[in-house]
């Protein structure tokens, strides 16, 4: 019976087990899921079995459309780029084009499509203007010297050739003064309008001022007299132009003007 009893007691408590108490169960280990089974790799699938977009635009329309709606693009584009070039001609200073297809040209823009605007403001220059100029000059043994012609814009032509910053005067006073002077006044010299007597003060004095400072006849004596003249000479054409003009320079004379005391001695000097 004690065999029994010791087996029964060793059953309960398990070999480990303290006597006396109780073995505390061992959980069992989890169980993981099974992966579901791959299908084996197959060949991949056609591109008729892949999903595609719907085609739209011309890509939409069959070969031969496509065929006509690219020819009908081009031609449109052609006729737009033919038109603006027409235009473009029509309104731009005369040029060789021009003035060999400028009856196919004008009768092409006009009268549909005339403009009234300039494309290019201002017209681009075709002439070198140089403004010259020389004086009367009192010397201090009382008789009058005449100097020479001083071509003023070759002075400025000089101090610009070379600087990585020319001065705004040196650009601007000279040109804009001859500018102001022949916009007031008529092809007889004589001014026009209220302003006219205004430019000719303004150019008088800067031509003064500029033998003073780069004549050495002027700086000598005293400037009782000046006379300015302009040189107009065309620009050289192209050698693919095939045009001719004239290089000869052609002057416009003013009259002496009289230079007033306070410019004379010392006003601008």
């Amino acid at each position: 019976m004690d065999d029994a009893y010791d087996e029964g007691v060793d059953a309960r408590h398990g070999p480990d087990a303290p006597s006396g108490t109780r073995a505390e169960p061992v959980p069992a280990p989890p169980v993981r899921p099974v992966p579901p089974e791959q299908p084996p790799p197959g060949p991949p699938a056609s591109p008729a079995e892949s999903r595609t977009l719907p085609r739209t635009g011309v890509a939409a329309l069959s070969p031969r459309y496509q065929v006509g709606a690219a020819l009908a693009l081009a031609l449109v584009a052609v006729a737009a780029c033919v038109h603006l070039g027409m235009v473009f001609l029509s309104v731009a200073p005369a040029n060789t084009v021009t003035k060999q297809h400028g009856k196919a040209i004008e009768d092409w823009v006009y009268p549909e499509f005339e403009q009234n605007w300039k494309l290019f403001a201002p017209n681009p220059l075709q002439q070198n203007i140089a403004v010259q100029v020389r004086a009367d000059v009192l010397m201090p043994d009382g008789t009058t010297s005449t100097t020479g012609w001083n071509d003023l814009s070759a002075q400025d032509g000089r101090a610009i050739d070379g600087s990585l910053v020319p001065s705004h005067t040196v650009q601007n006073e000279l040109r804009r003064a001859w500018d102001f002077f022949t916009s007031t006044h008529g092809t007889d010299n004589r001014p026009i309008g209220l302003r006219g007597s205004l430019s000719e003060q303004y150019l008088r004095r800067i031509v003064v001022m500029r033998m003073y400072k780069g004549d050495a006849t002027s700086r000598k004596g005293t400037i009782e007299r000046v006379q300015v003249r302009s040189s107009t000479t065309n620009v050289t054409p192209p050698k693919w132009s095939g045009e001719k003009v004239s290089d000869t320079p052609v002057y416009r004379v003013l009259p002496w003007w009289t230079v007033t005391k306070d410019e004379a001695n010392g006003g601008v000097r």
